[in-house]
Order: structure tokens, then sequence, then C-alpha cells
């Protein structure tokens, strides 16, 4: 990992760049694959998955006896490790229902504001290196929660043509609707066009690479809508003296393992903690299985020290990193002051894989700085806010001469008269 000693503010942009290919790079290839799809529909999604995951299927779609089956292949220790992070995920979800809101905004005028589910969403499961059958838990349990009523969930299939176990018995404990065995960019096409065997949503959840990621935000172009760009992963910890460097250095060791073109990073306030980090990084890194992918992500890393607090926060807002490690005994300075991050982590105690897997937060998180403007997926995600309203006559008269002084001075003649005709007939 690169070692940076207090970086001039003016190059933090260029220090903090993530290791991704710029939209360009790949939109070509996407655009050409949603073309084919929406013209071809599942002779291109077979085309795709041949050329892609290296494999030819009779069928896309998971039947009710492979779903069985997998409960079979799942070990019962497994099983029930994944019914308790579901048990914990769901009494994190459940507890962000909010009710109706109702006011009665002047005498005789009353609006109030409900949820309703989104009613097809799409999920998309990882599967490539790592079959990350947690993201089933942390997409399906909140969308069963919210009341979807089509959980339709993509994953691609292995050389074998088949999904992992363990995410078919996730996928059946969480209410999922259908399981097709697509993936990558013609997943998130199938989903957005809709085919024979993909159903067309309304919404499409999910990380992935940066192809799945910009295949997403093409979605948006044609009507569906996405919970957020999420592409490669990213953590940033920051530490001080008071931190323990092996328990940072499997932090940033665990979110390096996910891909080649994930990046970790730590700020600190200590030279002493950085050395100790590096020469940790480097003996859990050799135990590692995936170590190759691992080392591919520690090249594309930073370890920065910088002087004090007040600046390692500045620049960690400037990051808005996806996932946020805080051990410092500053805590409260990070916790109270931080604005751009996916999901914070505090102390010592709370490893970033706590919420991949079990504390009961959601993992699919913004990446990319994306944290600046956008949440992670929560209850809300799978529901819209509709409003109501609801006016008497003695409503109308109190705000009527409102409405139509407005619309008049918007040049909106139709709009005046609709409260005019009302108003005539009240003062009759």
């Amino acid at each position: 990992m690169q070692i940076i000693n207090n970086p001039n503010k003016n190059t933090w942009s260029e220090i903090l760049k993530r290791p991704t290919q710029s939209v360009d790079d790949i939109e070509g290839i996407v655009n050409q694959v949603f073309d084919d799809v929406r013209q071809n529909g599942d002779e291109a999604i077979a085309k795709y998955t041949e050329r892609f995951d290296g494999v030819s299927l009779k069928s896309n779609v998971v039947s009710s006896e492979e779903l069985q089956e997998a409960s079979s292949k799942v070990s019962e220790k497994l099983q029930n490790a994944i019914k308790n992070a579901k048990h914990n995920i769901e009494a994190f979800h459940k507890a962000q229902k909010t009710g109706k809101v109702e006011v009665e905004t002047a005498n005789g005028v009353l609006c109030w504001q409900e949820k309703r589910p989104i009613q097809k969403v799409g999920l998309y499961i990882p599967g490539g290196t790592a079959p990350l059958f947690s993201t089933v838990l942390m997409l399906a349990v909140p969308a069963q929660i919210a009341g979807c009523k089509e959980i339709v969930l993509c994953s691609p299939p292995n050389k074998e043509g088949k999904l992992a176990p363990e995410i078919l018995f996730a996928a059946q404990l969480c209410g999922v609707t259908k399981v097709i065995k697509v993936g990558g960019i013609q997943a998130i096409a199938g989903l957005t066009f809709g085919t024979t065997i993909i159903p067309q949503v309304y919404k499409i959840f999910g990380p992935g690479n940066q192809f799945v990621t910009v295949a997403k935000q093409l979605a948006t172009k044609f009507g569906v809508a996405i919970d957020m760009p999420a592409g490669p992963s990213e953590l940033l910890v920051v530490a001080d003296e008071s931190a323990n460097a092996s328990y940072v250095a499997s932090d940033l060791l665990s979110q390096a393992e996910h891909g080649a073109d994930s990046q970790v990073i730590l700020v600190s306030t200590s030279k002493e903690l950085i050395n100790s980090v590096s020469e940790e990084i480097e003996k859990q890194l050799n135990v590692l299985p995936r170590k190759a992918i691992a080392e591919k992500s520690i090249a594309n890393s930073k370890l920065i020290y910088v002087e004090n607090d007040a600046v390692a926060l500045e620049l960690i807002d400037e990051y808005g990193p996806e996932h946020f490690i805080v051990c410092s005994k500053n805590e409260d300075l990070y916790v109270n002051g931080i604005s751009n991050a996916g999901s914070v982590f505090i102390g010592n105690y709370t490893p970033e894989s706590a919420g991949d897997y079990a504390s009961g937060t959601n993992h699919t998180l913004p990446t990319n700085g994306f944290s600046k403007a956008y949440s992670g997926v929560n209850l809300d995600s799978f529901q819209k806010s509709m409003t109501f309203q609801k006016i008497s006559k003695d409503g109308i008269l109190n705000i009527g001469e409102t409405i139509e002084l407005m619309a008049e001075a918007e040049g909106l003649r139709a709009h005046k008269n609709a409260v005019s005709i009302r108003l005539k007939d009240l003062k009759k």
C-alpha cells in the first residue's frame, strides 16, 4: 500500500481517485447488449450467458425442485446462521416503518401522506468469484416487509449452470417469487425490458461490477428506477494510536478481497499506527485464500497520514466512503461530524463485516462518492410516498382566493377558473 504523508489539499482529488474505468470505457458494450436484449429477448439473454458466463442453459428459470434441493446442500449450522442474520435484518428494517402523516393545513383542508410498496422489484445478486447470498437477505427482507408483490432475483450461473445453494436457500427463506439464472448486463437489460422468461420490473436493486453499475444507470433511461449506483466495494478507516493495528489491517483486507477493483484507505494521525498496519497487512495477506485478488486491490489503496482530526474529517467527507470505520479516541468528532458515508462502524469491536452479514443494517450502499447524495438501501427504498388531500366547502372558501391570485399571476387562467367556478357556486 502506498503511504502518503500530509497531502496538500489541492492533491486530494487525485489521491482519492477510485480505481474504476470511466463510463465511456464500458458504455458502448452496455448499449450493445441492451439493444440486443430489447430486440431479441431470451435469444440474446442465452447468447450473452454463454459468452460471458461460459454456459448454455436449457432453462434460465430455477425450478421449485432446484429450490427444494438447495436446502439439503446447506449445512444446518449455516442455515441457522442465515436465519439468525435474517432475524436481525428484519428487526432493523421493521423498525423503519412509519405510519400515516396527517395534518389539517388550514380549516377544511386535510392533507396526508401514506406509503405504498413498489409492486415489481428486481434483485441483482452478484455471483462471480464470491456468490453473495448475504445480499439476498439485504434486499429480499425489506422488499417482503414493504409488501412488494413480485420479487424477481437474477444471479449469474456457474460453469455447471447452477446457482450457489446458499443463494437459493436464502431466496426461498425470504419470499423471492422468481429466481432466474442470468447475470451481468443481460440480467439488468432483461429486468428493464422484460422477456418471455424475465419479468419487467419497476425498480432494480443490488450491487455489481462496473458493467452492472453502468447497465443500471442505463436502465433509468427506459423508465426503470434503481436503488443507487453501487459498484466496486470500498472502505475507509480512520484510526489513531488507540486503535488495534491487527484489527485495522483485518478490516482493510476484508474489503480488499471483494475484487481487484475494490479500494481500501487508512487515514491516521499516527505514523506509528500506519507502519504497524502496513506490517500487519503483509502478515495477514499471506494466509488469505483470495490473496491474489486482495493484492491487486491493495495496490490501488493508500495509507494517509494527516496532522489532526479536523483535517482527517474534511478529507474523509471529500472522499465519501461506502463503508467508514472509526477507531479513534475522538470518535464523537467523526460520528457527529461525518456528512458523507454509506454506513458507519464505530469502535475497535465493530468490524465492517458485521454490517455485511448479521448486525441488521443494510450492506447495499452507495460507492464511488455517491454517498454525498444517495442513501444505502432501506425500507423506504421499496416504497413510494403518496400524498392525499380532501378539501371541504369551508376549506375551498379559505384557500380559494390564494389559489386564484397565484394562478392568475402565472398566467394559468384555467387553473384559476377551476377554483372560481366552485367559489361562485358556494357564494350564491
